[in-house]
């Protein structure tokens, strides 16, 4: 039987290399690739069409969760298994929202992983106990509906939510610029469109706005003016 292919998108390469290592002894799962940022792992799956991406939430330049978005709409037919350290709602939230298969808290068990990926290959979904106890109490997980933060989200273009984990990262304008490729005019663009939609009208209430909603974790961005 073929075995299941599994990407792992995950920045820490300690616990790439820790996954790797537990997913070796399942003689139906193979680790094809490993990436460490977002936008690596969207680009590896157009060359490499995994089965199962296994995707880390807090992530540089472009987060798990607006990776997942990408993914599901240029490769449907990949599964994405989001793995995370946190729970909070606004991550629930936005998983629930983007149709991920599954989402499992890192402390999970080797035994609980592997199965989470058997499961979510066969088109099933798999949340961790805990997880799926609270979206049980807010309703279905395919209905879940998003909350203010999650509204707010929604509104944004893939090009804009980029654009504010890189705001909320410290970036300047022309090192967004140089990252995605683009001009210092249309970042400056994507900033003001950003303000407009979000109703934010500094730095600091965008970085607190991706904070809240997930976009990257309190401890990358220290300082919050």
């Amino acid at each position: 039987m073929k075995p299941i292919t599994i990407l792992l998108a995950e920045d820490h390469q300690i616990v790439r290399e820790g996954f790797r290592s537990l997913l070796r002894n399942e003689t139906d799962l193979t680790v094809i690739g490993e990436a460490e940022k977002g936008r690596k792992a969207v680009e590896m799956i157009g060359k490499l069409r995994p089965d199962v991406v296994v995707m880390d939430i807090a992530m540089p330049l472009l987060n798990g969760l607006e990776a997942t978005r990408q993914i599901r709409r240029e490769y449907p037919e990949v599964k994405v298994l989001i793995l995370s350290a946190h729970s909070d709602d606004s991550y629930i939230e936005q998983v629930a929202e983007l149709g991920a298969a599954g989402f499992l808290l890192k402390q999970t068990s080797s035994d609980v992983l592997a199965t989470a990926i058997r499961e979510v290959h066969k088109g099933k979904k798999f949340f961790s106990a805990t997880i799926s106890k609270r979206l049980t109490s807010r309703g279905s997980p395919k209905a879940a509906r998003p909350g203010q933060i999650g509204k707010k989200m929604n509104q944004l273009s893939s090009r804009e939510t980029e654009v504010l984990q890189l705001i909320a990262e410290g970036k300047a304008n022309k090192q967004i610029a140089e990252e995605l490729g683009i001009s210092f005019k249309t970042v400056d663009k994507h900033r003001q469109h950003l303000m407009a939609k979000l109703n934010i009208h500094d730095t600091a209430g965008l970085t607190r706005h991706a904070i809240s909603a997930g976009i990257i974790e309190n401890s990358v961005q220290v300082t919050i003016t």
